[in-house]
């Protein structure tokens, strides 16, 4: 069963009760992120999300984590490019209790000056980790050189300086205008009493004030750059990225059968060819992200840097092999059941679904219609993933990242 509602102030709280479990997950949604930024804010989004965990008026950092630990509950948060998410899962006893700790380091948190200068060490840490691992980085490149130094180009962690100089006030002064109650969704997924939520909901978020909807655009532009970083590393990591279908897209269940066709699994394409016929990556796959705009098909592969060109060699003709010859019946078969799979696993999983049906609704204002996406996957034909192919994949309008101890990167080309 599933229930939405409005708070008076605009916050959408949307539940999905799944009877029969014995836990639940509860997340409070925004819709910021990396992509909003400004180049002064750079990072912004990311380190909030950390120090919205570092106190509130009643509780110490430590004093928040040993409450959620005394529940058995999980806590935490990610950020992307267009969205930031804090979430806890907890037996459904501890619920309630759950979801107000959750809500008290989300409304309350108040950026202590010493906790300021610590998580910075962190963030600044986890950047230099992202720097030593090379996938990270040549993913982190090829969207800058995919979209530029703006929206969907930038790096979530931001750029070292920019983190060594954020102040207390440009947290409060950057949430007070992202995290106003029209662009904030809380969804709860899992077995608890929908009553029940709707009350904590309230309870907890209704008094927060309404403000009107403070919009950023973004100027999102499609580049066909090609960046090359040189690092002393055992491995060479390069990436093509093609542009692809935005998230509201009717082709979109045909672009990602197509995806699990080229290079999804350990029956796609790409991983037969490269890794099992000519054993020159361990690691070769594709993937698609999907945004209000635009998306983008990534192909990526970690290989020998002595085998470098041989390996781009193989993975364009692949590509080029997949444009011209498309698809078998049984591939297009294959490929569709195991995104049927994909959509039918993530239904019984609690963390899934408060992410699935509480992202749609902030992004589409809409309930996700699990019964339509199937229909819409098994009305797949043959032709719709050749049309998905034929707009998706084309070397003249790809993005190129390369990571590694070459002389030189590669291009799109060769």
């Amino acid at each position: 069963m599933i229930q939405t509602k409005i708070l008076p102030n605009g916050i959408r709280v949307i539940v999905k009760r799944m009877e029969g479990l014995l836990s639940v997950t509860m997340g409070v949604l925004v819709g910021t992120g990396a992509a909003y930024e400004t180049d002064a804010e750079d990072g912004i989004s990311h380190f909030l999300e950390h120090m919205q965990f570092k106190g509130t008026p009643t509780r110490t950092a430590f004093e928040i984590s040993d409450a959620f630990d005394a529940l058995g509950a999980q806590v935490n948060a990610f950020t992307g490019k267009d969205m930031t998410c804090f979430y806890t899962k907890a037996t459904t006893d501890h619920a309630a209790e759950a979801f107000r700790l959750l809500a008290d380091l989300f409304l309350n948190a108040n950026f202590p000056e010493e906790e300021m200068v610590r998580e910075k060490g962190v963030v600044l840490e986890e950047i230099n980790m992202d720097e030593d691992s090379p996938e990270d980085l040549c993913l982190d490149l090829l969207a800058r050189s995919a979209f530029g130094g703006d929206n969907y180009g930038r790096n979530i962690l931001g750029p070292a300086e920019n983190v060594k100089r954020f102040t207390r006030e440009d947290l409060f002064a950057y949430k007070r205008e992202r995290y106003f109650p029209a662009n904030i969704v809380l969804s709860f997924a899992g077995n608890i009493d929908i009553s029940e939520a709707m009350e904590l909901a309230g309870s907890a978020f209704g008094g927060l004030e309404k403000r009107p909807l403070a919009p950023r655009e973004k100027a999102v532009v499609w580049h066909t750059g090609e960046l090359f970083k040189k690092k002393p590393i055992e491995q060479a990591h390069f990436a093509f990225a093609f542009p692809c279908v935005s998230r509201s897209s009717d082709m979109l269940p045909a672009v990602q059968v197509m995806n699990a066709i080229l290079g999804g699994g350990m029956s796609s394409r790409l991983f037969k060819r490269v890794r099992e016929e000519l054993g020159l990556a361990y690691s070769v796959y594709s993937y698609t992200s999907h945004y209000a705009e635009t998306g983008l098909l990534t192909v990526y592969a970690g290989v020998n840097p002595q085998k470098a060109e041989k390996a781009a060699a193989a993975v364009r003709e692949v590509i080029e092999t997949f444009r011209k010859e498309g698809v078998t019946e049984e591939e297009f078969a294959r490929g569709r059941e195991q995104l049927k799979s994909s959509n039918i696993f993530s239904q019984e999983n609690t963390s899934s679904q408060m992410l699935l049906y509480g992202r749609t609704m902030l992004y589409d204002n809409e309930v996700y219609d699990f019964e339509k996406r199937m229909a819409e996957i098994s009305a797949l034909t043959r032709e719709d993933i050749l049309g998905a192919i034929a707009k998706s994949l084309d070397f003249s309008r790809a993005a190129v990242a390369t990571v590694g101890n070459l002389k030189a990167g590669i291009s799109r080309n060769g």
